[in-house]
């Protein structure tokens, strides 16, 4: 790194160029060889596919989707059975709150 600044601006331009020249020239040895190019090999053709080709994929996957629905019918789980509690049991559980809470403020407390 310390290479790089101490270079004056001549020095600098010339290295751009050589670098330059090499990049050509590794370019001119791959078409000779009919080996891909190092830019080549890093970016990757992107692929995409057309509306039309989506619209068919999907028509497809709901076909499929179809398909495995009509073979099984639709079970429903039974509804849980909704738990009440006693009269009885409500007062219990009143009852021990409110003594509860009357031995926390005979101790002076605001919260249990």
């Amino acid at each position: 790194m310390s290479n790089l600044i101490s270079l004056t601006a001549t020095q600098l331009r010339r290295a751009a160029d050589l670098k330059e020249k090499i990049e050509v020239l590794n370019k001119e040895l791959a078409s000779v060889l009919g080996a891909p190019t190092s830019e080549s090999a890093k970016r990757p053709k992107k692929r995409g596919m057309s509306a039309a080709g989506r619209a068919a994929v999907a028509a497809a996957q709901k076909a499929r989707w179809a398909k495995i629905k009509a073979r099984k019918p639709a079970i429903k789980p039974a509804a849980k059975k909704k738990r009440t509690m006693s009269a009885a049991a409500k007062a219990k559980i009143a009852a021990a709150a409110k003594a509860r809470w009357a031995k926390a403020k005979a101790e002076g407390k605001k919260s249990l």
